[in-house]
């Protein structure tokens, strides 16, 4: 057992480190959205887009034009977060709406509220997540990274699918994380009931994300809906409120990391940029085609997930 941990210990320096190095990378190489795209009568869903990346991308977005849509599990700050977005974008349309992705019964009177109130969906941005929080599980007994990373997504876009159909050309982001490449899917034990490691839940978590673009983009072909995945790079955000000891290593290294303004850009990137017009089912970071680790490139193991989510959430994705 203490080798095991160990084992995990370094897992992590070695992923503080590797990180650490993309982001001197991207102060050498870049990493902006340089599209002057504009959004004007387009709509956008963010979520978790009360701080952080979410609410940057959201500012980003407003500055173009969008009708921009707020999902947040706290109401109180994502109102402020649009407060703020108005007060900095003259004329900015923004709004909130109330979403908890750790339940599933949030998730479905969420998107019904949407469908009936939203006539078109241009642009979705599932960029909410958890990391590396003490073991708990959602309203519906799912481990909670990924319940809430993957399975809350998954169920939120399939809800979704149908107004994006409708309104296309329209795109999915999908918010990953380099983390992926150390992740597995423990299909024998995908909510840790047999042991859990905070930091290895999130990178499984990750992982579902790129492996359920791969998939999604694969059977959204042809219906001029695409949808990629992003590393936003190492960002200064709440996301590591949960650990104590990652929390006092990234602020150690802050300098090195990315503002929530520069992690939104690859979001942005995706969500405008005309050249990604037709693009789908690829993983980028700084604005750029990034690396995918082999376990995020298997098509068996993306279809195997797919079935996997569809059955733990009772419905029915063809």
């Amino acid at each position: 057992m203490h080798g095991l941990t160990n084992q995990r210990v370094m897992i992590f320096f070695f992923i503080i480190i590797i990180s650490l190095f993309s982001s001197i990378l991207k102060y050498a190489a870049g990493g902006v959205c340089r599209s002057t795209a504009r959004l004007d009568g387009k709509v956008v869903l963010i979520t978790g887009a009360n701080s952080g990346i979410g609410k940057e991308t959201a500012l980003d977005l407003a500055f173009r034009g969008a009708r921009v849509i707020l999902a947040c599990r706290d109401v109180e700050k994502g109102e402020e977060a649009a407060t703020e977005i108005r007060t900095r974008v003259g004329g900015a349309k923004v709004e909130v709406r109330e979403l908890d992705l750790a339940d599933t019964c949030s998730i479905r009177a969420f998107a019904q509220r949407f469908l009936r109130e939203v006539d078109h969906l241009h642009i979705l941005i599932n960029n909410a997540g958890i990391m590396m929080c003490p073991y708990m599980k959602t309203a519906d007994g799912f481990e909670m990274h990924i319940g809430v990373n993957h399975l809350g997504h998954f169920l939120l876009t399939y809800l979704l699918i149908g107004l994006l159909k409708r309104s296309a050309p329209s795109r999915i982001v999908v918010v990953s994380s380099l983390a992926h490449n150390f992740g597995w899917i423990r299909f024998h034990d995908l909510h840790s009931q047999g042991s859990y490691h905070s930091g290895l839940a999130y990178c499984q978590s990750k992982l579902a994300n790129v492996l359920f673009t791969r998939e999604l983009a694969r059977r959204l072909h042809g219906s001029n809906v695409t949808v990629n995945s992003v590393h936003p790079g190492t960002v200064r955000s709440e996301l590591l409120r949960h650990s104590t000891v990652m929390s006092l290593l990234f602020a150690f290294f802050s300098v090195f990391l990315k503002t929530p303004k520069e992690g939104a850009q690859t979001s942005a990137y995706c969500a405008v940029t005309e050249e990604l017009q037709s693009v789908s089912g690829k993983h980028f970071s700084d604005c750029a085609p990034a690396f995918v680790a082999p376990q995020g490139r298997n098509e068996e193991t993306a279809r195997k997930l797919w079935d996997v989510s569809c059955e733990l959430l009772g419905i029915e994705w063809d």
